[in-house]
C-alpha cells in the first residue's frame, strides 16, 4: 500500500510516477480523477508504464548487447541481483536474439555501469533511440480450441485445463485482469481483440470464433504472449 500512496503523492504534486504494473495502475487510477494523469507507453504494448500529469518521463532504452543467447529470467535475476527495484525498470524485451530494457533516468547510469555479466559472461549496455521499439508488438504462440460459450470463466477454464469454480476464485483473488481492469464478473462475454491475463498463466488475446460445431460449440482462436 506504501507504494500506491507514494505513486498517488507524486502525481498529486505533478510529478510523473514510477514504473507501474497493471494491478498497480488500476489501484492508482481508482484514487485519482480522470483529468489528472497521462499514461505513458514506452511501446504500444507494454506491460508496465507510468502515470504522469504534463511533463513526459524521461525514460532511457538500453540495448544489452551479449555473445550468448539470453532469456529474460536471466537479465531479470541479474539486475534484482544489483539490488535495483522494479519500479525503476520497465519491459525487458527479448525479440530475434536481441536483448532491450527501458529505465528510468534516475537509474540508468548505475545500471549501466554494474550490469557488466548475466550468466557470467561480459554484456554491454547501449543507449539507444527511445522510438527504436515504437512499432514493437510482443510476440505469441496462437492456438485454436472448442468451448461452449463465450463466457471467459468458460475460456479461461479451457485454457488453463481447470475448473470453472477454479476461475471464479481467482476472480475473487483478483488474478485475472481483462484489457487491464480487473475482472469482476465470471459471466463476461469475450469479444474479440480482449486481452486478459491470469496470474500464474500468462498474457493472452481473444481473436475470435473461427467457426460453429454442428453441437453448436465454438472454435475459438486466441493468442498467448510469450
Amino acid at each position: 500500500m506504501y507504494n500506491i500512496k507514494k505513486n498517488i503523492d507524486k502525481i498529486k504534486r505533478g510529478e510523473h510516477t514510477f514504473f507501474l504494473d497493471p494491478t498497480e495502475v488500476i489501484k492508482i487510477k481508482g484514487h485519482l480523477k480522470r483529468n489528472e494523469y497521462n499514461v505513458y507507453y514506452p511501446y504500444p504494448e507494454s506491460n508496465k508504464v507510468i502515470l504522469y500529469q504534463n511533463k513526459l518521463p524521461k525514460v532511457i532504452l538500453f540495448e544489452i548487447k551479449s555473445k550468448i543467447p539470453l532469456r529474460h529470467q536471466d537479465i531479470l535475476g541479474t539486475i534484482f541481483s544489483l539490488n535495483i527495484t522494479n519500479e525503476v525498470f520497465g519491459d525487458i524485451i527479448v525479440d530475434n536474439n536481441k536483448y532491450y530494457i527501458f529505465v528510468l533516468d534516475i537509474i540508468a547510469k548505475y545500471i549501466k555501469s554494474n550490469l557488466l555479466f548475466i550468466k557470467n559472461t561480459p554484456v554491454e549496455l547501449e543507449e539507444i533511440d527511445i522510438d527504436t521499439l515504437k512499432d514493437y508488438h510482443q510476440n505469441y504462440e496462437e492456438y485454436s480450441c472448442i468451448v461452449s460459450s463465450l463466457r471467459i470463466d468458460t475460456i479461461i477454464s479451457r485454457i488453463t485445463n481447470t475448473n470453472r469454480s477454479s476461475i471464479i476464485d481467482k476472480i475473487k483473488n483478483k488474478e485475472i485482469l481483462i484489457n487491464h481492469e480487473l475482472l469482476t464478473k465470471s459471466s463476461y462475454t469475450l469479444k474479440e481483440n480482449d486481452i486478459f491475463s491470469i496470474r500464474k498463466f500468462g498474457k493472452y488475446k481473444f481473436i475470435g470464433i473461427e467457426k460453429t460445431t454442428k453441437k453448436d460449440n465454438y472454435i475459438i482462436k486466441y493468442l498467448k504472449y510469450v
